[in-house]
């Protein structure tokens, strides 16, 4: 487990506390951290810490409203194999916001969840064998 201190924290605006806990752990292997009311949760998944703020919590009230809207950032999440988590995904009915890319790097796809935050799915590229 890693320590409090250790985690990189992400704060994603969500309108649906309950709904973005559902998203993360039911769907990205996220675990339940911590939860404040309706107001904020927060669900880890290795070192990341994803604070989940509702309408009524301080995070959301201290954003102004002209940058509360989800834009180009995303948190990355690593896949052994996307293929198989796109179906898995897909089939769950949840929306992909891109076609598979791929580059140098590897392969990733756009997933948002209920409120349009976006999550990429990123599956490194192989070393080449010789």
């Amino acid at each position: 487990m890693t320590p409090p201190e250790q985690y990189a924290s992400v704060r994603y605006l969500v309108t649906d506390v309950q709904a973005a806990i559902d998203f993360y752990t039911g769907h990205l292997g996220f675990t339940l951290n911590g939860r404040g009311g309706s107001a904020f949760a927060d669900v880890v998944r290795g070192p990341l810490r994803l604070l989940l703020s509702g309408p009524a919590s301080s995070g959301a009230r201290a954003t102004p409203d002209d940058a509360a809207t989800a834009g180009r950032n995303r948190i990355h999440l690593v896949v052994d194999d996307l293929d198989a988590a796109i179906e898995r995904l897909r089939d769950a009915g949840l929306p992909f916001r891109s076609d598979v890319v791929t580059g140098p790097g590897g392969r990733q796809v756009l997933l948002a969840d209920p409120d349009g935050n976006l999550v990429e799915l990123f599956q490194p590229a192989r070393p080449a064998t010789t």
